[in-house]
């Protein structure tokens, strides 16, 4: 991707003013019927939409890490720089720069997306050749997705839980936009158009990206769209649906297309020194990676690891360390926890020594050029696939439970030294294992947050030794309103704009 280096960035880039991100098109960078004219134009736009997934608003920074210490998931260190203070202490307001920062990144990448959509048609109804008609349908697959998956994360972020159909048509969803050049008043459908939407989407990048039976073709480790993609996001987005055997089906899709299988942490296969679930970490290489953020040593994003370690050749000075909880929620069997943690002193006066994550310590590769704590984005794996369609299950009844035990057990012998046995769900732990599976396997990728939104459940934080007061003693009941971020303040106050506020931005 990185290899044609050439970005049209500036294609539909949001500038960051008092002007409204859904309302500012920059026409004057490049004329709309100039920019795309053939087939490599619009190879060069696709780039150009990669590339806006490596902001670090997005799931390089903000968009991974901030749903995760907003919840119960790490503690700020004393002595900390305040980064993400108020978000930790579940202090957010409207004018917060992370959160207008995040919504909007994904409108960015939205707008991209319209440019080369509303020009497409015109490149097709001039090209010939075979060949290259296959390209730009390829090419349409790829944007068709990358719309749905901004459009499912500004759902995720700024929307209430998904309850039912009927609930949803009475809800908030998220601000459409069907063109480039729209002069359609900004205002939020409701939560059911809006998933809709999502979903019609995501059907025009299957019919785009669909392969045939017999295609042999590597999906796994890559930094493009593709079929892959397209079922992982139908699967997530139909368990926050609450369409449970919709879930199971499209989570199904991916575990036995046989495309991707589990980094084993028995296995060695790529290092003698790290095995094969390590090594995915520290060099962002596996075959259960659905997508990721592709990065190169001359282009990448933000660096995750950075609030984790603060390592300046000298001393660790963390802004945040992990919960006790989670730590203790591990077994002792569970090669996950050596995958995540190193104990560690820190750099402060009073000398904490406690497990740090180094999940995101950063690519070897990277690390070998001075460039520290970078690590690609994995924002689909297998493992989730799995979590999907065991908590599926679950939801499903008791004639399922059996399923979800043996989806839980799969993941756990991957990821476990040695896993004898079956893993027994029954009605009154299921949501208990599948919770605290989601957040062994799952932790700081940004999940947290919206799990707690759509099960219903609060959390708390309690003491823990020398962690900054206030926050670390925080109790937050089921429901909160700030598990529904709030709509950018410019945006509510923009000219023209009838954008209804939600419940945190009152």
């Amino acid at each position: 991707m990185i290899r044609r280096i050439k970005l049209y960035i500036t294609l539909a880039a949001i500038i960051f003013s008092s002007t409204a991100c859904l309302d500012k098109y920059p026409e004057d960078a490049i004329p709309q019927g100039d920019a795309i004219k053939t087939v490599e134009d619009v190879d060069q736009a696709i780039i150009g939409i990669y590339a806006g997934f490596k902001a670090t608003a997005l799931y390089s920074g903000y968009l991974t890490l901030l749903p995760d210490i907003q919840t119960d998931l790490v503690y700020a260190v004393q002595g900390y720089t305040n980064v993400y203070g108020n978000i930790w202490r579940n202090e957010i307001l409207a004018t917060n720069p992370e959160i207008k920062d995040i919504y909007g990144a994904l409108y960015t990448i939205i707008g991209r997306w319209h440019f080369i959509l509303d020009n497409v048609d015109q490149v097709e109804a001039n090209t010939t050749d075979d060949a290259q008609l296959d390209k730009l349908d390829n090419y349409k697959g790829e944007v068709y997705f990358a719309r749905a998956l901004a459009y499912s994360e500004l759902l995720k972020c700024f929307c209430k839980a998904y309850e039912g159909d009927e609930q949803a048509a009475n809800e908030l969803g998220v601000v459409l936009k069907s063109s480039y050049v729209n002069s359609q008043p900004l205002k939020r459908a409701s939560l059911k158009e809006s998933y809709q939407f999502v979903l019609d989407d995501l059907e025009k990048a299957a019919e785009y990206l669909a392969l045939d039976d017999d295609d042999n073709t590597t999906l796994y480790n890559t930094g493009y769209f593709n079929i892959g993609t397209v079922n992982s996001l139908y699967a997530r987005l139909y368990l926050y649906m609450r369409k449970w055997d919709k879930a199971v089906e499209y989570a199904g899709k991916v575990i036995d297309s046989k495309k991707y299988i589990l980094a084993d942490a028995t296995k060695k296969n790529y290092s003698n020194t790290y095995n094969d679930f390590q090594y995915m970490w520290q060099y962002d290489d596996a075959t259960e990676i659905i997508w990721k953020v592709k990065f190169e040593v001359t282009s990448y994003g933000g660096a995750l690891g950075s609030v984790f370690l603060n390592y300046d050749y000298t001393s660790y000075k963390p802004d945040y360390v992990p919960a006790q909880w989670v730590l203790d929620s591990y077994a002792t069997t569970d090669l996950r926890y050596n995958a995540y943690f190193a104990n560690a002193t820190t750099g402060y006066s009073h000398g904490l020594t406690c497990p740090l994550l180094i999940k995101y310590a950063g690519n070897k590769d990277f690390i070998a050029k001075q460039i520290l704590f970078v690590t690609m984005p994995k924002p689909f794996r297998l493992a989730e696939q799995y979590l999907i369609r065991a908590e599926a299950y679950c939801q499903m009844g008791a004639a399922y439970y059996g399923k979800a035990g043996k989806d839980i057990s799969t993941l756990r012998i991957a990821r476990y030294s040695s896993y004898g046995g079956a893993t027994n769900i029954t009605k009154d732990n299921w949501l208990k294992t599948i919770s605290e599976e989601r957040v062994k396997e799952l932790y700081m990728e940004g999940f947290r947050l919206n799990d707690l939104k759509r099960w219903h459940e609060g959390f708390e934080r309690k003491e823990q030794n020398l962690t900054v007061s206030p926050g670390n003693k925080l109790k937050v009941d089921k429901d909160d309103p700030y598990f529904v971020w709030p709509i950018p303040q410019h945006e509510l106050e923009a000219p023209g704009a009838d954008i209804k506020p939600n419940d945190s931005n009152k």
